[in-house]
């Protein structure tokens, strides 16, 4: 016995895959939904998932590893030897004392979505009485290099939109044909790979949101400036200005590559 079950990122792509699944239009009907909370997603997230929920034939349900924020800035006292350290959980830019770029490593998607997710996924398997289960990913045709194997025995990555062809575009017309609005941008408010247009459009639309990031912007660089010596300064923006004396204005009209195109897993930003 296989079941199925829907990782639900509450962006476009994901959110219409749910929505196709409740009305029978990709098969077998999913046992739920799972959307992993960083406690950090825009405020128009959480207000869409509430509005998303009750649509859907088959529950939703919220898993969280912690507050992304907090857990990113927290001085830990090191097991050996002396002094404090913090986690590198978001992958911002670094301005190295030589004066070069870097970036920091990566660890929020891995640990605070994929494990997450992972976890209730397989308790939902044992609790089914199944030997497998399979992942629905809500990365679009336009996407495709998105792709990657869920990585666990047991489990199996799915692409529905891939597999009838749909793009990012064709998802939107969907959702306007079926008389739903459009959802948001699911992604962390302080999540570096924001092209200029989307924290223009965040502090623009969601000043409050766009407020939290800047905080994060300064909290986490005075962390790791107290705990780091082996790399420089974390910036938000590749520009390694703080994020609230960026000039936004200039870098979309340049044509600034979105940086989702790095991102891992497909899990963020669908």
């Amino acid at each position: 016995m296989n079941v199925h079950f829907i990782s639900l990122g509450a962006g476009v792509q994901s959110s219409t895959m749910a929505l196709m699944a409740s009305k029978g239009e990709i098969k077998p009907m999913p046992i739920a939904a799972i959307f992993a909370d960083t406690k950090n997603e825009p405020e128009s997230v959480y207000r869409w998932l509430d509005y998303l929920t009750p649509l859907l034939a088959f529950p939703v349900i919220r898993v969280s590893k912690g507050d992304l924020y907090k857990d990113s800035i927290t001085l830990r006292k090191r097991i050996s030897g002396p002094g404090q350290w913090c986690k590198s959980n978001v992958p911002a830019f670094v301005k190295n004392k030589d004066g070069s770029k870097g970036i920091l490593p990566r660890q929020c998607t891995r640990e605070y979505k994929i494990r997450p997710i992972r976890r209730m996924a397989l308790s939902l398997m044992r609790k089914m009485g199944s030997e497998s289960i399979t992942q629905w990913i809500g990365i679009s045709l336009d996407e495709v290099y998105r792709m990657k194997p869920s990585g666990h025995g047991l489990i199996t990555n799915r692409w529905p939109l891939i597999e009838l062809r749909k793009t990012r575009h064709d998802c939107l017309r969907w959702m306007k044909e079926n008389g739903f609005p459009n959802p948001p941008r699911s992604a962390c408010t302080f999540c570096p790979y924001h092209s200029d247009q989307e924290w223009r459009r965040l502090r623009e639309e969601d000043p409050l949101d766009f407020l939290n990031a800047v905080a994060f912007d300064k909290d986490y660089r005075h962390a790791k400036t107290l705990t780091d010596k082996t790399h420089g300064q974390p910036f938000l923006h590749d520009s390694l200005v703080p994020l609230d004396e960026v000039d936004f204005s200039t870098d979309a009209d340049r044509g600034q590559q979105e940086m989702f195109n790095n991102e891992c897993e497909g899990m963020c930003g669908v």
